[in-house]
């Protein structure tokens, strides 16, 4: 019972630790990169369709990423997603790809992103102890009830702080480079 309740916690702990560092891949660092569009939204033949799946990506120079769509009548539903969105760049269109250059950010920028995946970061940090907490409380239930010893409780509770400090411990890592990459000019 202890177990079940642990092994559940854990996989919850890792989706959450996942999905910080999905967070912070979409934040830029003054590099190109394909994860920046990918996800991006581009409304296409009336409905809404992840920008992955309508064309491929390259990166020829640090800072410019082209995108080429797989159909050519997706190209100005595309441009229109990236101009739309919060990115900050002007996509330009030869007809065929499109080219984005990404220009330097500057220290203010730069510092503003850091507090966003700080923000994030904290978030993340949040959910794991609302893990944790959850957990507790069903441990409680169960030992109220009579399935567990006092001991087993404890222990369980023992485990899910180490398990929930060794989360946090990635976070705050991945919050680390992530500030690094942030930061390097």
């Amino acid at each position: 019972m202890t177990e079940a309740t642990i092994l559940d916690a854990l996989e919850k702990m890792e989706k959450a630790v996942e999905h910080v560092q999905g967070q912070f891949t979409t934040v830029r660092t003054g590099r190109a990169s394909p994860v920046l569009v990918e996800k991006l939204l581009v409304e296409f033949y009336g409905s809404p369709i992840p920008l992955q799946q309508l064309a491929g990506f390259q990166v020829p120079e640090a800072r410019q990423l082209i995108i080429k769509p797989h159909d050519s009548a997706s190209l100005g539903a595309i441009e229109r997603a990236i101009r739309d969105s919060d990115l900050g760049v002007n996509p330009s269109s030869d007809g065929v790809v499109i080219r984005i250059n990404f220009p330097p950010l500057t220290e203010e920028r730069r510092k503003e992103y850091v507090k966003m995946v700080k923000h994030m970061a904290e978030d993340g940090r949040v959910a794991l102890r609302n893990v944790r907490r959850d957990a507790r409380k069903h441990l409680e239930a169960v030992e109220k009830a009579g399935h567990i010893s006092a001991d087993e409780l404890e222990r369980g509770e023992k485990e899910m702080d180490k398990m929930t400090h060794d989360h946090v411990e990635l976070i705050d890592k991945a919050l680390g480079r992530k500030e690094q990459e942030l930061l390097e000019v």
